[in-house]
């Protein structure tokens, strides 16, 4: 392996220790909220209501809504890196209080303060890993980071339903303080400096990862910005007045708002939960780690297939499975509300539909949006843009998340799951007419065809 790319990889390792947090924040909820409802596991002094239950599964989202508006603002201020170590030490602040939670108002404390961390972490890895990688492999890098989070969820269902409710702090504290010492150890990001007119930084950056012929192209990527506009209101602006950054909008932010409407957060946060309302034959936890290790395997295809068969192909096959795999789990659903005499023997029907979804949705659907939010908008708007589509995006996972309890209730798991599924279709044919091909693209030749 050329020595470039062996740095690059190394300094990408260190930034996604915080993806793994992100995940395992993600998947802390799904094996927590049965200890919480079990008099004989909970920290608390009471058990929590179904009322609360939505609350800790959906708060999550209220933290990452906001998260992502600090490092859009301070990664033009201060940097890059040190957006990554203040997004770690937020995350630190969280796990410090699931070892120390003494009621019902701390937990809700955690799932904030977690989202607020995740907010940050997210956007400011996809924007460091999009501007340090090489054109070659910036795919597969930015594809990594969906992985790593796959893999905190992973732990979190793995480990969650075996220990104690303070003993999956303390796994999360151990990593997080791996992550922010890592951190202390990457190079600031070129565009960074060369947003600020650094050309003697920006150089020695680039030198570092391999990417010195690169110098050229990192300058032309910020071309026309005014270093101290780049910190302020008329950066914003000219997300919607530059076409590119308005075109790349348009398509960030619609994939993204799909990608929750097709209920990702309440199949991740209520797996367990889904599992006994649909009287699956499969034993819930258990069913939750095969589903976790699904999530895991179907990722780690992507990095391999998303330089070879682009990101646009990948996309329309990934929702197309996953709009069948939904219809699919709502087919049960309904069959159980008939109560047919099929369904005792077909009691892995539920499992087999969502390892078909996360399968499919993980290969593409899951990490495709991702990897364009932090390869489509120019150098000064990436922080801001990308803080935009997935903040919107979020803000309507937390919609559905919250809502799925309600949903299932007046409208029943198959209509629930069948509108999932159409969300999935709406996906599929928004990547068929608008999403570009970036495969093997620079930074700049995308933003030149995002201007045509």
């Amino acid at each position: 392996m050329k020595r470039y790319l062996r740095t690059q990889i190394l300094i990408v390792a260190c930034v996604n220790i915080g993806q793994f947090i992100d995940g395992y924040s993600v998947g802390w909820s799904a094996p927590i909220i049965p200890k919480l409802q079990d008099p004989d596991q909970t920290p608390l002094p009471d058990v929590i209501t179904d009322f609360e239950v939505s609350w800790i599964g959906s708060l999550l989202y209220i933290g990452a809504i906001v998260g992502p508006y600090i490092p859009s603002y301070l990664s033009n201020v201060i940097g890059r890196k040190p957006c990554l170590f203040i997004g770690g030490l937020i995350n630190l602040l969280a796990i410090f209080l699931i070892v120390t939670t003494r009621n019902v108002a701390m937990v809700f404390a955690i799932r904030i303060i977690s989202g607020l961390g995740m907010g940050m972490v997210t956007v400011s890895n996809l924007v460091y890993v999009g501007e340090i990688a090489s054109t070659d492999i910036r795919g597969i890098l930015l594809t990594s980071t969906s992985i790593v989070g796959i893999l905190g969820t992973l732990a979190a269902y793995s480990v969650g339903p075996f220990v104690s409710y303070a003993a999956t702090g303390y796994l999360a504290l151990a990593v997080n303080i791996v992550h922010i010492v890592g951190i202390l150890f990457i190079p600031e990001s070129p565009v960074f400096f060369a947003i600020k007119g650094k050309e003697t930084e920006c150089k020695e950056t680039l030198r570092k990862i391999g990417r010195l012929e690169d110098l050229e192209n990192v300058f032309d990527s910020v071309r026309g910005t005014n270093p101290d506009e780049a910190q302020t209101w008329k950066a914003w602006i000219k997300i919607f007045t530059v076409k590119a950054n308005r075109r790349s909008l348009f398509i960030t932010l619609s994939l993204c708002t799909l990608q929750q409407l097709s209920g990702v957060a309440a199949v991740l946060f209520y797996t367990t939960t889904i599992f006994q309302l649909a009287g699956s034959s499969i034993q819930p936890d258990i069913a939750t780690i095969i589903i976790g290790v699904t999530r895991l395997l179907a990722s780690s295809v992507a990095p391999f297939v998303v330089e070879r068969a682009g990101r646009r192909m990948l996309l329309l096959l990934s929702t197309a499975f996953c709009a069948i795999s939904l219809s699919i789990l709502g087919t049960f659903f309904l069959l159980t509300r008939l109560e047919s005499s099929v369904v005792p023997d077909i009691g892995w029907l539920p499992l087999l539909a969502l390892i078909m979804y996360f399968s499919s949705y993980e290969v593409g659907f899951g990490s495709i949006p991702n990897a364009l939010v932090g390869e489509m908008f120019r150098g000064n708007a990436r922080s801001t843009g990308s803080a935009l589509a997935m903040t919107t995006a979020w803000l309507i996972g937390f919609g559905v998340a919250i809502g799925f309890g309600s949903m299932v209730k007046s409208m029943g798991g198959d209509v629930t799951f069948w509108i999932f599924s159409f969300s999935c279709i709406g996906a599929f044919l928004f990547s068929y007419k608008f999403v570009p091909e970036t495969k093997g693209k620079t930074l700049n030749e995308i933003q030149t065809i995002l201007s045509r």
